[in-house]
């Protein structure tokens, strides 16, 4: 999710504040709002954990062998491993570290990446962080089709003790829950959304009274709080404690959308939300399945909605379901804004985005993407059948990216908070101690499915960097055959014809002649009073203010080079640009008439050679890629009727 376009960071985490904001009770009223808006989003993944997590882990459905036993001892040592994960994952690492790595008020792997590249002057660090940064990303998107699956059908599954007789339709449900799910997006999310908050109210608030119930039947769970019962579980069990981290961090899953949400809602309100209120309902629900567990074994077969009464089974699978569709929304959301950031960043080709918000600049829908979506997690959830065979398959996900995020954490303390090592060392390894243990531990659970987020994140990260390798050489290339810009206008504006009327020439480098002047020049023989050369860059910011939008050269006989700058969370609105720059003086020759103006693009075709660059079949992939790229007249929303495409040829 983004924060309002061009709205500047929230108020609790800067010094300014709106006239509401100053006054205390406005500021606090605004603050409460911001709260219940994270647990309503933010939180969905990670609070619909107690649905598999603490069952997966005694269920040991992947290493039968392994099967935990299910007495004191080991429920004390399970529920004591989630709770310091808990604490020292998403407490410590996200809430208290790494959002404060924020982007101009922007979180997330994408938005850290352009923050290190930006302020970091060691180049020795950028190919290594690229690289891992857009790993991340693929990872993401492997967490993006995995959510949704994973936690409408463990929700759905609870038909099964609610209502055994309908057990049979599970699978039907969930299909149809995630078909509408999808087929809502291109609508909008603004007002659903607004019913989001007070559901996951009611939700955190339900599942922590259902624990307070069991917990108080059996008050020595408490004892689970205390880390030496973690310690003795690995004393005792050795490998088969190291293979339970594998279900235990489902218990952490949802973590990174702490720092990828962090623009639209602040550090201070999610913080308030975590320790407050979240940590809290989800610590006493996973005390409140361990206490039931240690009165009824056979509880495990589905100890979250056995916490509740056999009247308010029902009512809670609903509640669940609700939830479980909140947290997928969440993910297909984010997937929405990290897709828009990647265009933006180069990694990724341009798409169609739709706004379905005339307020909010990050109520965005890509068509394509949504779809892609919906056909693969059905697919997932027709090949793994059940909520624990697809639990395999995410951990490797979660814990791959928090490992990567693990190295852009150093990263980030060395070389831009520049922290002595006797502090940094230590936390880190810390850090890297747990994450490779958790990934170690879900690493085994490849053959049963955690080989779906692995080949799903080589096959978007192969997409990505052949995306940005590929633009990086064509380029280059038509960099190789540009004339200088004061060459051809010495030879070519006092011998042309000009014709009135201005003509913006979108080129993507801003050296030289841009390919679509010279066969406007070669085929029509005119050039036109005014000629802007217009290139759009994206900064290393979320946002670019509109005062800095456009840098303007006067080249001379009419000629002008524009570099029209954006943030990476910004809609490229050209035409909007234009119009504030030539209403703001005369440096580019007045102002702009859209019905006297024609914008010129270049198409390229790319011709597959053995020059030295990507490999053929990289070449060929790249190709079709650009073939089916949105169109830049759409994408820089261009006047339909403004625009004349000329094509040109590249070998790369």
């Amino acid at each position: 999710m983004s924060a309002p376009h061009g709205s500047p960071e929230p108020a609790t985490d800067s010094n300014t504040a709106t006239p509401d904001q100053q006054h205390p009770h406005g500021r606090d009223k605004a603050i409460a709002k911001l709260v219940v808006g994270a647990i309503g989003i933010v939180f969905g993944d990670i609070g619909t954990s107690p649905l598999y997590a603490f069952r997966e882990t005694f269920s040991a459905t992947h290493h039968p062998e392994y099967r935990l036993p299910l007495d004191a001892p080991h429920i004390l040592g399970v529920i004591s491993l989630m709770f310091w994960s808990m604490l020292l994952i998403v407490t410590i690492k996200y809430v208290t570290i790494i959002m404060r790595a924020d982007n101009k008020g922007e979180g997330g792997s994408l938005a850290l990446l352009a923050l290190i590249n930006s302020a970091s002057g060691q180049k020795r660090w950028t190919a290594g962080i690229v690289i891992l940064g857009v790993f991340a990303t693929s990872l993401f998107y492997g967490d993006s089709m995995i959510t949704p699956a994973v936690s409408v059908l463990s929700a759905v599954e609870g038909i099964a003790v609610a209502a055994p007789a309908f057990a049979g339709w599970i699978l039907p449900i969930s299909i149809a829950l995630l078909v509408i799910l999808f087929s809502i997006q291109r609508t909008g999310t603004e007002r659903v959304g607004a019913l989001f908050g007070p559901i996951m109210l009611l939700y955190f608030a339900t599942i922590a009274v259902l624990g307070v119930l069991s917990a108080a039947q059996t008050p020595e769970i408490l004892w689970a709080l205390s880390p030496i019962h973690a310690g003795r579980f690995f004393l005792t069990d050795g490998f088969a404690a190291f293979l339970a981290l594998g279900s235990i961090v489902l218990a952490v899953t949802g973590a990174e959308a702490l720092y990828a949400d962090m623009g639209h809602f602040g550090r201070r309100p999610i913080r308030i939300s975590w320790l407050w209120f979240v940590l809290p309902a989800l610590m006493c629900n996973y005390m409140g399945q361990g206490a039931l567990l240690m009165r009824d074994a056979s509880a495990l077969e589905s100890p979250f909605f056995m916490l509740a009464p056999e009247w308010l089974r029902l009512p809670l699978v609903g509640l669940a379901t609700m939830a479980a569709i909140i947290a997928s929304q969440a993910v297909i959301t984010g997937a929405f804004s990290v897709t828009q950031q990647g265009i933006q960043l180069g990694f990724i080709p341009r798409l169609r985005i739709a706004h379905t918000s005339a307020d909010t600049a990050g109520q965005i829908y890509i068509p394509l993407l949504n779809w892609a979506l919906m056909v693969a997690i059905i697919l997932l959830v027709l090949t793994f059948q059940t909520s624990s065979n697809l639990t395999a398959a995410y951990g490797i996900a979660v814990t791959g990216a928090m490992l990567i995020d693990n190295c852009l954490l150093a990263v980030v303390l060395f070389s831009l908070w520049k922290w002595k090592k006797r502090y940094a060392v230590p936390l880190l390894a810390i850090f890297f101690l747990i994450d490779l243990a958790y990934f170690s531990a879900n690493l085994t659970k490849v053959p049963d499915g955690g080989w779906f987020p692995l080949l799903a994140g080589v096959v978007i990260f192969t997409l990505l960097t052949t995306w940005a390798k590929g633009r990086r050489l064509m380029v280059e290339r038509m960099r190789e055959g540009a004339m200088p810009i004061k060459v051809f206008i010495q030879s070519a504006a006092n011998s042309a014809t000009r014709v009135p009327g201005t003509a913006v020439f979108m080129t993507s480098t801003p050296d030289g002649v841009p390919h679509a002047l010279l066969h406007n020049l070669k085929h029509n023989k005119v050039l036109h009073e005014r000629v802007i050369l217009l290139t759009v860059k994206i900064a290393d910011v979320p946002y670019v203010p509109d005062e800095k939008r456009v840098k303007l050269d006067d080249l001379g006989q009419g000629f002008h080079r524009m570099l029209m700058y954006y943030g990476f969370m910004q809609e490229a609105d050209v035409p909007a640009a234009l119009k504030e720059a030539g209403a703001c003086g005369t440096a580019c020759g007045g102002v702009f008439n859209m019905m006297d103006t024609s914008f010129f693009l270049s198409r390229q075709t790319l011709l597959p050679s053995e020059r030295p660059g990507m490999k053929i079949w990289r070449e060929k992939l790249f190709a079709w890629m650009l073939r089916n790229a949105e169109s830049a007249m759409e994408f820089f929303r261009l006047p339909t009727n403004r625009v004349v495409e000329l094509g040109s040829q590249v070998e790369i």
